[in-house]
């Protein structure tokens, strides 16, 4: 497998990949926001039009029950119906005669209302007036009824499911007598068909329709009769707040609207599968365009990579070359501005490195008779040391010991510059400081009196390392252009600290100084890299500048470098800093303050 991946991890196929995982994140993230809100739109309409119809339903519903509730407030309002419970009320018994005419006025409720089974006439003291049986009220509801219809003054009251009838639905209303101040004078007590209650012809779930379910005040199912659902899944749906219900394994949504005149509740169950047609139908839209989709994808990705890669393969096939040695400019064939460019970019390397080839000839041709030069440069330090060697002992055999220890400090400046132990270009900062120490004994045999110097160094300082002769050039600045051009005695300090993770070195001199103009052009100058060298010595300020530049171009800190002070008159102070380099190993040193006067 990871050969494979390795051998087909080509940029035709980065390309591939790329674009075609780019396009599914976008066809996955657009299918999803069209989806989620052409479902959203879909499920939100349907709603609104679920409960529509349950204001529809709940409105047929309120009509029957008004229709109900107006015929009997006629018959509970009948003159001849007053009279009698006005009699019964005093105490006079009414007469089989006065009974009988009583059906005309009751029967006026089944007359104009079908799905009417019964209605029945009460007195106060629950005894039936009509039909004429003597049945007593109390023992047909509750008491706690008969306590509700006379609480609600005249008011129907809906009871519910007949308990010694399942197939009729009960209502109660309390007779007041108009000319007794209103007292409760009877009961009229109405016995329905459950039917009556049908309130759509789609109450069962065929055709995946909306199923209509209308619940009493003890929650249990008036409509429809038969119903494949039990009272105690009625009354669990009542009870929660889901608007999602599970009926054997199908999902539907539950719509509850509640009777203004009645406890009654109305029930509208919509299987889920009638409100996501429609979604279902985008569904499969969005996968097969998204399958179209990929699919002209794909076939464009593969031409774009291949317009690109193509020339990109010839240029490597070209660049191989290389390796035989065919360094052959490669052809531009494409139109694209970047590959033309490659190529442009591509030619010019060829030039250079041909170019480089004959150079790098050149130079070890060059290299060669400078080898040779070499060779013959090395009798020179010879002959100087032998010829010092010579005058030193010359110089001791006529007893000039002054003499004779300027030669060996001579000899021993000369041997530390081009020779000797120290042929390495770093060397601790305790020999170049005694290096520089032999340079200035050797200008006190020149300056005598007019010259004095000091050198002072913490004690851990002497532990590091330094590039090579990096302090002598401006030691020596500091004499021929501070000292030497200054009338009277002059005094040259050298200092090292440590300051953080750098090495601090100051050249101070009391001598000439310099202006600020001067100072200025020295600074904008040493930044530029165009100092001159000093005078007479070949290696100035502007080699230690170069030189700090090539050993520490890595550092970031701006402070590390050359920095100049002078005032005119008042003398000159170059401050170096440098990285703090530790030589291996563990060294002790003594503590170190040198002063010469």
């Amino acid at each position: 497998m990871k050969r494979w991946l390795t051998r087909h991890n080509t940029l035709r196929n980065q390309m591939l990949f790329g674009f075609l995982l780019v396009m599914l994140i976008i066809l996955c993230v657009a299918g999803y926001i069209t989806y989620h809100s052409v479902s959203s739109l879909l499920k939100n309409n349907a709603e609104k039009h679920i409960q529509q119809t349950a204001v529809q339903a709940s409105g047929r519903l309120e009509a029957i029950l008004k229709q109900v509730d107006m015929l009997t407030t006629q018959v509970a309002t009948d003159l001849y119906v007053q009279e009698l419970l006005e009699k019964e009320w005093h105490g006079e018994k009414v007469t089989f005669t006065e009974q009988q005419e009583l059906q005309p006025v009751v029967n006026l409720i089944q007359l104009y209302s079908s799905g009417i089974r019964s209605v029945e006439l009460f007195t106060s003291e629950n005894r039936r007036l009509f039909p004429l049986d003597g049945h007593l009220l109390n023992r047909k509801i509750s008491p706690k009824w008969l306590t509700i219809a006379r609480e609600n003054k005249g008011r129907l009251v809906w009871i519910g499911m007949d308990p010694n009838d399942e197939n009729s639905v009960m209502a109660v209303r309390s007779i007041s007598m108009m000319n007794e101040a209103f007292s409760p004078g009877g009961y009229l007590l109405i016995r329905m068909e459950r039917e009556l209650f049908h309130i759509s012809e789609n109450s069962q779930s065929e055709d995946g329709l909306e199923m209509m379910l209308v619940a009493g005040p003890d929650n249990r199912l008036i409509a429809p009769v038969s119903s494949p659902w039990t009272d105690q899944e009625v009354r669990r749906w009542l009870a929660s707040n889901d608007q999602m219900v599970e009926i054997e394994g199908e999902r539907y949504m539950l719509i509850r609207e509640k009777s203004s005149m009645t406890d009654w509740t109305l029930l509208i169950l919509t299987p889920l599968s009638e409100i996501t047609r429609g979604v279902s139908v985008l569904k499969t839209a969005i996968w097969f365009s998204a399958a179209i989709g990929a699919l002209l994808f794909i076939v464009l990705s593969f031409m774009l990579s291949t317009v690109i890669t193509r020339p990109i393969f010839k240029l490597i096939k070209t660049m191989r070359g290389i390796r035989l040695g065919h360094l052959q400019p490669a052809e531009e064939i494409s139109s694209a501005l970047e590959i033309n460019e490659l190529h442009r970019t591509y030619n010019q390397m060829v030039a250079e490195m041909n170019d480089l080839i004959h150079l790098v000839y050149e130079k070890e041709l060059l290299q060669s008779r400078t080898e040779l030069k070499a060779l013959q440069a090395q009798i020179n330090p010879h002959f100087l040391f032998n010829t010092l060697e010579a005058l030193y002992w010359s110089l001791i055999e006529k007893d000039e010991d002054e003499l004779a220890d300027f030669v060996v400090t001579m000899s021993d400046l000369f041997r530390y510059t081009i020779t000797g132990s120290n042929k390495d270009e770093w060397v601790t900062v305790r020999d170049e400081l005694d290096h520089i120490e032999r340079y200035l004994s050797i200008m006190k045999v020149r300056f005598g009196e007019r010259i004095s110097w000091s050198i002072e160094a913490e004690d851990h300082c002497f532990r590091y390392q330094l590039p090579k002769l990096l302090i002598q050039p401006l030691v020596e600045n500091a004499i021929l252009h501070g000292v030497e051009q200054k009338i009277g005695s002059g005094h040259v300090n050298i200092s090292l600290r440590r300051k953080e993770d750098l090495l601090e070195i100051s050249v101070a001199d009391n001598g000439a100084g310099m202006d600020e103009e001067t100072l200025v052009q020295l600074h904008a100058a040493l930044r530029q890299g165009i100092v001159p060298s000093s005078k007479g010595t070949g290696v100035g300020i502007h080699n230690v500048q170069q030189r700090i530049r090539l050993y520490f171009r890595h550092e970031t800190d701006p402070s590390v470098g050359i920095s100049i002070t002078s005032q005119k008159g008042a003398g000159t102070e170059v401050m170096l800093r440098i990285p703090m380099v530790m030589k291996g190993g563990n060294m002790e040193y003594e503590p170190k303050y040198i002063d010469r006067g």
